[in-house]
């Protein structure tokens, strides 16, 4: 059987994009630190359904909750890195991401004892205007990468990226595997159904689709979710218009989505989805250079 990848984004409700013009950065200290109890719903959750997970975690909130990414690897999931504070990677330039990459990796390596292999960049920034992150990421020792989300989207996306596992090369040598969020072929259109607010949003069947049509074509999809997504008690902010539908839509109906859909497939981290596969499958996999895709 197919062993799908399963992802969590371990950031707080006041780290979201959809807060940034709401919630002053330099306010963070003074929000309410919801996450530890969130994460550990989606922990208890995925040990009853025997799921394991990436967990990639941000700098911030690993500073602040050291106890709580040792119970996530204690519990035999993969640590990956979200960056520090959840800043945009063309806010932060090619510089500022470097820097932040490993200000990230030596707060979880003080933790776990690993440098993070594995990483997601916030809100999927890397795009056309950040080709230069594969490079950066490469410096890192990152190995597999999960931050191109292959669709249209005001906020995001690459919609000419490979819907599918491929790898990519900077401009030297290194390479590094994308495994991109899942989405679901129907119709002649790609329909993002990987996780978020589209897990939220749409019927679990658009999921099941999905991962189905990732079995057929012999490889892992990638379903993702953030803590806040479990924590419907979370404070509530006038958002208004799209981005507080976004935001607040079925917050109450995600666990109980997401234990409906850990009972039909199997799960596990990144890197063991990948593992799963072999080497033979990871050598077949198409190439792309990161300054013809994102270029």
């Amino acid at each position: 059987m197919t062993m799908h990848a399963l992802s969590v984004d371990v950031e707080d409700w006041f780290q979201v994009l959809n807060m940034a013009g709401h919630i002053d950065r330099a306010s963070w200290d003074r929000c309410e630190l919801r996450c530890a109890d969130s994460t550990r719903r989606l922990l208890d959750l995925f040990a009853k359904r025997g799921a394991k997970a990436t967990f990639f975690c941000l700098g911030w909130i690993a500073e602040r909750l050291p106890g709580l990414i040792a119970e996530v690897q204690a519990a035999g999931h993969e640590i990956g890195s979200h960056g520090y504070d959840h800043r945009l990677l063309p806010d932060l330039g090619r510089e500022g991401f470097a820097a932040d990459l490993e200000r990230t990796a030596t707060i979880l390596q003080g933790i776990t004892g690993q440098r993070p292999t594995a990483f997601r960049a916030c809100t999927w920034s890397v795009t056309r205007r950040t080709p230069w992150a594969i490079d950066e990421l490469l410096r890192a020792g990152v190995t597999v990468d999960s931050s191109i989300q292959p669709v249209r989207h005001p906020d995001y996306g690459v919609a000419a990226a490979p819907k599918h596992a491929y790898t990519l090369r900077g401009s030297g040598d290194g390479e590094l595997l994308e495994l991109p969020p899942l989405t679901w072929r129907v119709c002649g259109r790609t329909v993002p159904v990987g996780g978020g607010g589209y897990l939220r949003l749409f019927p679990l069947g658009f999921l099941r689709a999905g991962l189905r049509q990732k079995e057929r074509a012999g490889e892992p999809g990638c379903i993702y979710l953030h803590p806040w997504e479990v924590d419907p008690g979370q404070p509530r902010q006038a958002l208004g218009g799209l981005r507080g539908f976004r935001h607040y839509v079925n917050l109450g109906k995600t666990l109980g989505k997401l234990d409906r859909l850990l009972q039909d497939f199997r799960f596990t981290s990144l890197g063991a989805a990948i593992a799963q596969r072999g080497a033979s499958w990871r050598a077949k996999l198409p190439v792309y250079r990161a300054a013809e895709l994102l270029g």
